[in-house]
């Protein structure tokens, strides 16, 4: 469905349509629509109506609720053509590449693009900020901190023991975004389990202020979480900068955070290059999946909606109507209230557009609904909401009960904000501890485990043909041999 923009003059009479960009949506089947829903958004004289469909489940077929999970579109054939040759370039020119790109997208001229965070001098917060700051960075680092799982050894025959040992990713790259909205939880989010994971180079990578200069909230929480390095660079090319290395930034070995389409690309781009990377997942834009019963309050399922709506215009966010007797007017009233004194409500709006309301008959079918779309942010705002809590296979992050709003998740609660989106929660989880660890198996057999073990290794390795496998044990087999034998002479 696509969105329109209208507008009206003061007595509401049709004027005519202004030009916008097209907000491209999913194309769902015409009998499953129920009714349109609008959504009002008034700046100055101009009103702003789009439409948000809703559909009953119970009389969609197995095929058109598959479609549902659906998100917007991103043309990344085209999106590809424009990073390819700044990833090129980076590789290429550097420091030189990273500080030309930053002047042409981000209108800021850069002298120097990598601080040293040690050699930067605290920023002066304000107190009530501090304070916000550090409780959430205890919070994170609780819940990271306890995420360490202790090293064992298993005997799994006699003589034939085996482990796993965790060890630090040595450097890593982390993308905070700072585009429409600088984002310093991330920060927290990202450089937290780098720091208890022990990551000995850590480069924050994060566009800078027309100053030029690093937003002080962002550095706070750098200093605070044990960040090296920060790239004063967005975009495709703070991705190539981290991925390659250049004069000034050092290379790393992993690329983790979030970021528009074109950090996407980036990083979907140079984790199959010749610059040896990895990512922490695919991203898409940020979405919500609300289950809410009669119980609920119209208000909190309102905000909730619109605190994703916000994000960005092609952000998705779906409402799921559990059973009978929700007020959806009162939902819809709302939304329109509520969006009107958002400063960021023309992006809500527009998400709203292509956002869409599921009426399910019980919690079964909405939980089902939602395990099928695998949400980044799941709420569940219905009555005993943690007896749900097994049925959920699918979601990045799961909000449990009425007083439980996405943004805890989001800032504070102690979980991570890095999340699968685009439907990647079927396969995916968000960032963790063990995103910045990586796992070495060990085994240690002693001769009487060799003796054990080995006739079974040499027969598989004889039925694969792979002599070389047999013969390194069975050489080792035929000295255990003959050393006993001279033991009994």
């Amino acid at each position: 469905m696509a969105c329109y923009l209208i507008r009206f003059d003061q007595s509401n009479r049709l004027v005519t349509p202004f030009p916008t960009r097209r907000v491209q949506a999913i194309t769902f089947p015409r009998t499953a629509l129920l009714q349109f829903h609008s959504f009002t958004k008034v700046f100055a004289s101009n009103r702003i109506r789009c439409s948000m469909k809703s559909y009953r489940l119970s009389e969609l077929t197995q095929a058109e609720v598959v479609n549902l999970k659906a998100r917007p579109r991103i043309d990344f054939s085209s999106i590809f053509s424009t990073v390819h040759p700044i990833v090129d370039d980076v590789r290429k020119r550097g420091d030189a590449a990273v500080k030309e790109y930053t002047s042409r997208f981000d209108k800021v001229q850069v002298d120097k693009i990598v601080e040293n965070v040690s050699e930067l001098p605290d920023p002066v917060l304000d107190a009530a900020v501090k304070e916000a700051f550090d409780v959430a960075y205890r919070n994170i680092y609780a819940f990271h901190d306890a995420q360490k799982s202790s090293e064992r050894s298993v005997e799994n025959m006699k003589g034939v023991n085996c482990k796993r040992v965790a060890r630090s990713i040595a450097s890593v790259g982390l993308y905070v975004p700072g585009g429409t909205a600088v984002l310093p939880s991330t920060a927290l989010m990202l450089s937290i389990p780098a720091q208890i994971a022990g990551c000995k180079t850590i480069v924050l990578a994060t566009p800078p202020g027309q100053d030029g200069n690093i937003c002080k909230e962002v550095l706070y929480c750098a200093k605070k979480a044990g960040v090296s390095h920060i790239l004063k660079a967005g975009g495709a090319q703070a991705i190539s900068g981290m991925a390659w290395g250049t004069e000034s930034c050092p290379k790393v070995e992993k690329i983790l955070g979030p970021g528009n389409q074109y950090v996407t690309a980036a990083k979907m781009i140079l984790q199959n290059s010749e610059a040896m990377i990895s990512i922490d997942m695919p991203a898409g834009p940020s979405e919500v999946l609300v289950i809410a019963d009669k119980y609920a309050s119209p208000v909190h399922i309102a905000a909730d909606l619109l605190s994703q709506a916000e994000h960005g215009p092609d952000s998705q966010v779906v409402l799921v109507i559990s059973g009978d007797g929700v007020d959806l007017k009162a939902i819809q009233d709302e939304i329109s209230k509520q969006c009107q004194s958002l400063p960021r409500g023309e992006f809500a709006l527009k998400a709203l557009s292509h956002s869409f309301t599921v009426f399910a008959r019980d919690m079964v079918e909405a939980i089902t609904f939602s395990n099928t779309y695998a949400p980044e942010h799941l709420i569940i705002n219905v009555r005993d909401a943690e007896k749900w809590e097994h049925f959920i296979q699918n979601a990045g992050s799961v909000f449990l009960g009425q007083w439980t709003p996405e943004s805890v998740g989001d800032y504070a609660s102690g979980t991570n904000h890095v999340l699968p989106t685009y439907g990647y929660a079927r396969m995916y989880g968000g960032v963790s501890l063990d995103s910045f660890l990586k796992y070495i198996t060990i085994q240690s057999l002693t001769e009487e485990g060799l003796r054990e073990l080995g006739p079974y290794v040499a027969t598989m390795a004889e039925v694969e043909g792979l002599e070389a496998h047999k013969r390194a044990v069975t050489l080792r087999l035929q000295d255990i041999e003959a050393r006993q034998v001279s033991n009994t002479i």
